[in-house]
């Protein structure tokens, strides 16, 4: 049992050194000489008996018992910061630019946000929004959120929901419900993008999609909504984002059961090397949470 506690600034070292395997990069992260982040590894590994990296020519690797403390020294800090950050907050406004297709900001998260804000008033928002999801990096990017099947390429993601589609029409139906019948018969509204889903919605009632019947097409589900809430025609969409659209002001009726669809919500992976900031790190463990347990917010 060690007989003293480890410095913190030094597993601060070793964490950033074993994300960047360098020292030079370590430095500039941290804002260190080169001279300074070698002692404090050096330090480190005296102080626990080990070995926590190979030093080769140009060749820096971590060590199987460095490979094994790395996790529990990340996660350890990590919560740290959140705690920290969580309790205390921060004497300047931290900014936090997210970026999420329109529908579903719009939609879904602008409603929540203020929620957020109320926890953590010094926690500021840039929200960007974007209608193709697209493989644009993250520059300039802390958080993003896409919605599909998973397989990007560009970054890993993890899912945060699955999802269900309905139909919906003018709210002015309610007395009038429709039938499966009168879907056939249209107009049909069709998203760019997502054209497939009616044809899922009927095949999952043994029906054959609708040929020779009107149509629109447009390039979100939020135009979608106001269409069909117009008496425009029906359309078929991600049944939260109905839920949340009807929330304050019932503007339309679902018209039909949901039935689940491939695509759900994913909170996009950066490869980058840098560690998140706290605040990041809260808004994600947040979302998850609000994803977890979503119900409709009181009108």
């Amino acid at each position: 049992m060690l007989d003293k506690h480890i410095n913190l600034t030094w597993l601060r070292t070793f964490e950033a050194a074993a994300r960047h395997l360098n020292f030079t990069e370590t430095a500039a992260e941290l804002g260190l000489t080169q001279t300074a982040v070698s002692l404090h590894i050096r330090s480190l590994e005296e102080r626990l008996g080990n070995r926590l990296f190979h030093r080769r020519a140009r060749h820096l690797s971590l060590t199987e018992i460095g490979q094994a403390y790395v996790p529990t020294v990340r996660q350890s800090l990590s919560d740290i910061s959140l705690a920290t950050t969580s309790l205390f907050g921060s004497a300047t406004s931290r900014m936090i630019t997210l970026k999420a297709p329109i529908s579903t900001s719009a939609l879904w998260l602008a409603p929540r946000l203020p929620k957020f804000k109320d926890l953590h008033p010094d926690i500021a928002f840039r929200l960007v929004s974007n209608i193709w999801t697209d493989a644009t990096g993250f520059d300039d990017v802390d958080v993003e959120l896409r919605v599909g099947r998973g397989d990007w390429t560009d970054t890993p993601s993890e899912k945060l929901s699955d999802e269900d589609i309905v139909p919906i029409c003018s709210i002015n139906q309610r007395h009038n419900a429709p039938k499966l019948s009168d879907l056939l018969k249209g107009p049909l509204i069709r998203i760019l993008g997502q054209e497939a889903d009616w044809g899922r919605y009927f095949a999952a009632h043994d029906l054959v999609m609708p040929t020779d019947v009107p149509e629109y097409f447009v390039d979100t589900m939020t135009a979608a909504i106001e269409l069909a809430a117009t008496g425009g025609g029906y359309a078929v969409i991600i049944k939260r984002l109905v839920d949340m659209a009807n929330a304050a002001h019932p503007r339309v009726l679902i018209a039909g059961d949901p039935i689940p669809i491939p695509n759900g919500h994913y909170l996009m992976r950066p490869r980058s090397k840098r560690s998140k900031r706290p605040e990041v790190l809260l808004f994600e463990n947040w979302l998850r949470e609000e994803f977890s347990t979503d119900t409709t917010p009181d009108a």
